[in-house]
């Protein structure tokens, strides 16, 4: 009766709290996840999940299963790199261009397992700021690039890794702090602390101020802590990815408001070249950073 999809399905029920979300990670409808988990249900005359409102948990026969999937999704996963060397290319590099560089937190661990799974692979990050990511691919000065980038372009493959929510991040006691949800115009000429990246690649500039005509003030920094010390000394506020400032607004050093009603969203990609898109440990790659994402970032959702 137990089979790896219901694993994989179990995994992403765990991992998302959510029939639907875990419906999209694993590619079923969600009438068709559940009627899988009923028919698990019905076999061992258990349930496997609790439903809170819009909202599940696993039960204790369900958690089972899921430290059974950890193992056997595992060592699934390392007999297909096995294989892959045997018969297919094994070595090369992957040169990674970031565009959100927030991610290099949750980034660096998938670097460490990757380099487990794939030692005969050169993996490296690109360095600096980049205007144009996708441009390096073109020129052959990168082989990955991780950021917002989706548009159909000639021999380049976009792969959807997971949708987050942007926050405005405020220091402790400002004034907008009393807020909940921040409106458009509560940026009126506001100072924004950002990366040094072009305004049209900024979110809450490009989505949110440009389209309402707000004015706004200008101030950048390279690392992420650098700007949530402006922020918090208010120098400015900044908006960035939920999961990127989570133990700053646990350790009360910043807080963080969401940007109208609905949030502000933005999706990231692993776009990469056809030819490399089709490698081995390319694929091994996207699958360690889909799963480890899912894992360990709070609030992200997948992407079709």
């Amino acid at each position: 009766m137990l089979e790896l999809r219901h694993l994989r399905t179990l995994t992403a029920l765990r991992e998302t709290g959510s029939v639907s979300l875990a419906a999209k990670r694993v590619h079923l409808t969600q009438s068709a996840l559940s009627h899988q988990i009923k028919a698990l249900q019905d076999y061992y005359q258990l349930p496997l999940i609790q439903r809170q409102g819009h909202a599940i948990q696993l039960t204790d026969a369900g958690k089972r299963l899921v430290r059974l999937a950890e193992k056997v999704i595992m060592e699934v996963q390392a007999a297909e790199r096995d294989l892959a060397r045997l018969s297919q290319r094994t070595t090369g590099n992957l040169r990674i261009a970031l565009e959100c560089h927030t991610c290099f937190d949750w980034l660096m661990p998938i670097m460490d397992t990757f380099r487990e799974h794939w030692p005969e692979v050169e993996l490296d990050l690109v360095s600096g700021f980049h205007a144009d990511p996708i441009k390096l691919l073109k020129q052959g000065e990168a082989d990955i690039v991780i950021g917002s980038e989706n548009k159909l372009q000639r021999g380049l493959v976009h792969h959807p890794l997971f949708r987050f929510e942007i926050l405005a991040v405020l220091a402790p006691g400002h004034e907008l702090g009393k807020k909940r949800v921040l409106d458009v115009v509560d940026f009126t000429n506001i100072t924004l602390i950002t990366y040094p990246v072009p305004e049209e690649r900024i979110d809450l500039i490009s989505k949110v101020l440009m389209p309402a005509g707000i004015p706004w003030q200008r101030r950048t920094a390279e690392l992420t802590v650098a700007i949530l010390q402006l922020v918090a000394s208010r120098r400015g506020i900044a908006a960035l990815p939920n999961w990127g400032i989570k133990s700053y607004v646990d350790h009360d050093y910043i807080i963080a408001r969401r940007i109208g009603v609905n949030g502000l969203w933005s999706d990231l990609f692993v776009t990469a070249r056809k030819e490399i898109a089709s490698l081995p440990y390319f694929q091994d790659f996207l699958t360690t950073s889909r799963n480890q994402c899912f894992a360990t970032l709070e609030g992200i959702i997948p992407l079709e």
